[in-house]
This record gives structure tokens, sequence and C-alpha cells, in this order.
């Protein structure tokens, strides 16, 4: 009997790794051995357990799914990353596959995509929902990154869930919709949006999108759908 293919899940909400858990128990070939609900708790239980592929979230408490790639890479060079994200827009998905991940799906694919997205990855190949090519890809990694443009003191002084946040906000979503696509309620999100202007010293939504253009974190004739 085949080994099967060990999997670690790091997504800050229980109730979706759940979900994913139970995607992945439909084949038999493949185990969860671990969960964390963090960057830093992810990062520390790959080192132990060494698993074949590692599930990160684009958006966690502690650190981006951005961050948490690039330290896995650096620790575990062997093992397979694959970003199940909100977020569907090309820097997002160029910024992943830079940072060292072979595989990315959107969360509300998940469902369809995962078992196709696991055995790609895990036979070499890279995988996005539309099922890219490799020159794709390697078009994709030619693009600038968008984290080493900034240079803005003020900005470092944000949070991880800030940046994403801002991020957000730059790109015209309401605290509502924001409050859905990071899974918290409304009024956090209206409490992150008050930091973020504090903090920033702005004094309106232009102004946050016109900093957010300058930092190059939107570009807002390139990127805006």
């Amino acid at each position: 009997m085949a080994k099967k293919r060990t999997i670690l899940i790091i997504d800050d909400h229980p109730l979706f790794r759940a979900g994913i858990k139970t995607i992945i128990k439909r084949d038999s070939g493949y185990e969860v051995t671990e969960e964390a609900g963090t960057g830093r708790d992810g990062l520390d239980l790959a080192g132990k357990i060494k698993p074949d592929l590692i599930t990160v979230d684009m958006s966690l408490p502690d650190m981006t799914g951005i961050q948490l790639t690039r330290e896995i890479a650096s620790i575990l060079p062997n093992t397979k990353i694959m970003i199940l994200s909100m977020h569907s827009k090309i820097d997002y998905i160029a910024e992943a596959f830079q940072a060292g991940a072979t595989g990315y799906v959107v969360k509300e694919s998940a469902t369809d995509r995962l078992l196709q997205a696991l055995k790609s990855v895990l036979n070499g190949d890279y995988f996005l929902d539309s099922a890219l090519s490799h020159k794709v890809i390697e078009k994709l990694m030619n693009f600038p990154i968008r984290e080493a443009r900034i240079k803005d003191a003020d900005y470092g002084t944000l949070t991880p869930r800030e940046q994403e946040v801002m991020r957000l906000i730059a790109e015209g979503f309401s605290s509502r919709e924001i409050a859905k696509k990071l899974f918290i309620s409304p009024k956090t999100a209206e409490n992150h949006r008050a930091n973020i202007m504090n903090k920033l010293g702005l004094h309106s939504t232009l102004d946050l999108i016109r900093y957010a253009a300058k930092l190059g974190l939107i570009d807002i004739d390139l990127w805006k759908e």
C-alpha cells in the first residue's frame, strides 16, 4: 500500500480548516497530519513534521501568507506550498509564486478544485485555478515584487491585518464587504479602518487610495477590475 502524502493546513478560521480536511479525506492518498491557526504556529509545526505539502492562507493574524511562504520555502525547500486565498488579482498571484508557492487556489473554488490542485502540485507541476502553463507562471514570476517598493516608515507600523484591510479599502471594498472577506465583524473592519487612517495621518478614503498607489500596493489603471 502506497504511503499517504502528508499535509499541514495553516488557516486562522477553524470552520474553513474543517471543510478543507473533509475534502482532502475524499482521497485516501492524502492525510492531514496537523493544522495551525497562525503563521508562527504553522512554521513551528512545519519544521517538526516536514509535511509533503502545506496549504497557506493569504491573510493570517500575525503575518501575511506571502511572508510565511518565503519562510517555509527557505527551511523546507522540498515541501510543496499551496496558497488558499480569497484574492484572485494577479498581483497577489505573482507575489505568491515569487515567494515559493507552486499552487494557488481561490477559496471559493476549493470544493471543486482542491484535490486536482493537490495532485498537480505533488506531481511537481504548477497549479492555478485556470490551470496556467509553466510559461505563464514564469511570466508572472517576472513581475516586480510590490513589497520591495514599500519604503514608507508609517506603513511599517501597520499590523499584517491592517495592511490587508488597507489593500481592500484601496481596491474599493466597503467595510461590510471587507468583514465578509476576512471573516470579521463590520465593527472590527471599521476599527481597522480608523486605526489605519490614524497611523498614516490620512483623512479620507481618497487619501488612502493615493497613498496605496504611491507605495505600489495598487496600480489603479493596471489592476482594477
